[in-house]
């Protein structure tokens, strides 16, 4: 029973990681993107890129939590 809570908790990590991960690389690459189209626009695309990638690192930070919590349960 120990060795199943272990390995579906690993499983529901790794899939709750891989969708931020998606997430921040999108973001990077149409940020990139974006300013090789329009550099002049660089200051507000950037506070926007942080801002989303923080959003999508807090989603992560939300499946740790419940990683943690589902471990000692």
């Amino acid at each position: 029973p120990e060795v199943m809570k272990m390995l579906a908790l690993g499983m529901a990590v790794g899939l709750g990681m891989l969708g931020p991960a998606l997430a921040i690389g999108l973001i990077g690459y149409s940020a990139l993107q974006s300013l090789g189209r329009n550099p002049e626009a660089s200051g507000p695309i950037l506070t926007n890129m942080i801002l989303v990638t923080a959003f999508a690192e807090a989603i992560a930070i939300y499946v740790l939590i419940v990683a943690i919590v589902l471990l000692f349960v």
